[in-house]
C-alpha cells in the first residue's frame, strides 16, 4: 500500500471501503467484515493499516508464574512496537461474551500511539473515554470500568473479532461502523474503485439532496446510477 492509497483510505469510512471492494471485485458477496454493533472511542476516528494481533483474558487471574506473564507482556509490547507501518493493533478478548477487563484506556492507548500504531480494533473492553490518546481511535466490543485480571495470552497469531477472521499482516480498515479486511487482490485497483463508487453515488446525490423531486425524475437518476455502477 503506497502513501496515496493510505491517505485515501484514511479519508473515507468503512462502509465506503466495503462498497468499493465489491466494485473492484465486480460482484456483490464480499463478506470480510465484522458482524454486530461495535463501539467507537472517537465517532470520527478512522484506522487503516496492517494487523498486529494478540489475544488476552481478564476474568480470572492467570495461572502461569508471574515472571512468565510479565515476560510475555513485554514481548507483546516489543512486537507491537515493530513491524511494517501503517499498522493497526487487533486484540481478541477470549472472555467474550463475558469480557470485563478494559485493556484499552488512557495508559495503553498512549503507549500504542507512541509505537506508531494507527488505532486498536478489539472485541474486548475500553474505558477512560475522556482520556484516550488523541488521534488514537479504539473500536471495541464494550465499555467498562475495570481492567480485571487482564493479561496477554499470545500474539502474532490469527484472531477473530466480531465474526471477522484477521491474520497478522492483513490490511484492516475500521471506524465506528466496524471493520473490514481488504483482500490482497483488490489493493491495486481499490483507489479506482473508490473513485467509481463516489462518481456513481454523486448522480443520486445531485438529483435528491436538498431537493423535492418527482418519482419520474428519481427513475431517471436511478437508472443513470445503476448504469454507472455496473
Amino acid at each position: 500500500m503506497d502513501n496515496a492509497l493510505h491517505d485515501l483510505l484514511a479519508s473515507v469510512d468503512t462502509p465506503t471501503v466495503c462498497n468499493a471492494i465489491e466494485v473492484a471485485q465486480g460482484k456483490r458477496g464480499f463478506n470480510g467484515f465484522t458482524r454486530g454493533t461495535m463501539l467507537a472511542s472517537d465517532p470520527g476516528g478512522v484506522m487503516v493499516g496492517y494487523a498486529r494481533t494478540a489475544r488476552i483474558r481478564a476474568v480470572a487471574p492467570p495461572t502461569e508464574a508471574p515472571e512468565v506473564i510479565k515476560a510475555r507482556r513485554m514481548a507483546y509490547y516489543r512486537y507491537m512496537s515493530e513491524g511494517s507501518r501503517p499498522a493497526v493493533c487487533v486484540v481478541q478478548d477470549l472472555d467474550v461474551p463475558a469480557a470485563i477487563g478494559a485493556y484499552w484506556g488512557e495508559v495503553n492507548t498512549n503507549i500504542h500511539k507512541a509505537f506508531g500504531l494507527a488505532g486498536t480494533l478489539t472485541d474486548g473492553v475500553m474505558r477512560d473515554l475522556g482520556d484516550v490518546a488523541e488521534g488514537y481511535p479504539v473500536v471495541a466490543g464494550s465499555i467498562g470500568p475495570s481492567h480485571g485480571y487482564v493479561h496477554v495470552i499470545d500474539y502474532d497469531l490469527p484472531v477473530r473479532i466480531h465474526g471477522l477472521d484477521i491474520r497478522p499482516g492483513d490490511l484492516v480498515h475500521a471506524d465506528r461502523h466496524g471493520a473490514v479486511v481488504v483482500p490482497p487482490d483488490v489493493i491495486d485497483t481499490l483507489a479506482a474503485a473508490i473513485a467509481t463508487l463516489m462518481q456513481s453515488e454523486k448522480i443520486v446525490f445531485d438529483a435528491v439532496k436538498d431537493k423535492r423531486i418527482s418519482f419520474e425524475d428519481f427513475e431517471v437518476a436511478w437508472a443513470a446510477f445503476e448504469a454507472a455502477r455496473t
